[in-house]
C-alpha cells in the first residue's frame, strides 16, 4: 500500500473558465502541480478554446468542412479528407477521434447508396486498425464500400490512404443496423 497524504482537497480552477475541477486528497501537491502544467504545456487549458469551440456538433461540423466528397456510385463512396492543425494531436498526426467521425460518416454515406432512405440507420460498432500516421498538411483518400447488405444491417469496409503515395494508413469496419419502418 503507498503513502497516504492527509492534505486536503485542491480546487484547480482556469482564470477564463468557471468550472473547477477537484483533486483527491490523497495526492501530493507537486503531483497535482506536474499534472496541470504538462496539460497546460500540451495545449489543453481551458484557456485554449473560445466560446464558439464550445457548442453542439462542433466536431461533426469541423470534420464535415475537411472532408469532400468524390465519387459516389451505388455501393462506394470515395472522399478526399486534408489533415489541418485542428485535427491533429501533438505529435502532429491525426486524431484518432477524427479517424473516427470520418469512418462514420463515410460508412453511413457509403449505405446510404444501398439502405433505403425510410430505414434509419444506427452504428452498431466500428472498429479501426492504425496502421501508420497520417500526418499534418497531407491529404487522404477516404474510401468506403458495401461489404454486405442485408435486411437488418450493413457491414462497410473504409480505407484511409495518403494521396500522394497511395500507402494505407488506416482501416475501418462498421456495422449498421436497420430500424424497421414502424407499422400503424
Amino acid at each position: 500500500m503507498g503513502k497516504v497524504f492527509a492534505s486536503p482537497p485542491q480546487q484547480i480552477t482556469s482564470s477564463s473558465s468557471p468550472s473547477s475541477a477537484t483533486v483527491s486528497e490523497h495526492l501530493p501537491p507537486e503531483y497535482v502541480t506536474a499534472v496541470k502544467d504538462f496539460l497546460v504545456d500540451c495545449g489543453m487549458s481551458a484557456t485554449a478554446f473560445s466560446d464558439k469551440h464550445d457548442s453542439k456538433d462542433f466536431y461533426s461540423d469541423l470534420i464535415r468542412d475537411l472532408l469532400k466528397t468524390d465519387i459516389v456510385q451505388r455501393g462506394r463512396v470515395s472522399c478526399v479528407f486534408s489533415v489541418l492543425p485542428a485535427v491533429t494531436n501533438l505529435y502532429n498526426g491525426l486524431l484518432g477521434g477524427a479517424i473516427g467521425a470520418i469512418a462514420e460518416r463515410v460508412a453511413i454515406a457509403c449505405a446510404r447508396t444501398v439502405v433505403a432512405e425510410d430505414k434509419n440507420l444506427f452504428l452498431g460498432e466500428l472498429s479501426i486498425s492504425y496502421l501508420s500516421a497520417a500526418p499534418q498538411s497531407e491529404e487522404l483518400v477516404v474510401d468506403g464500400s458495401v461489404v454486405r447488405s442485408g435486411r437488418n444491417l450493413t457491414v462497410i469496409a473504409v480505407e484511409f490512404r495518403i494521396k500522394k503515395s497511395w500507402k494505407l494508413v488506416y482501416i475501418a469496419r462498421a456495422t449498421l443496423y436497420h430500424m424497421p419502418v414502424a407499422k400503424l
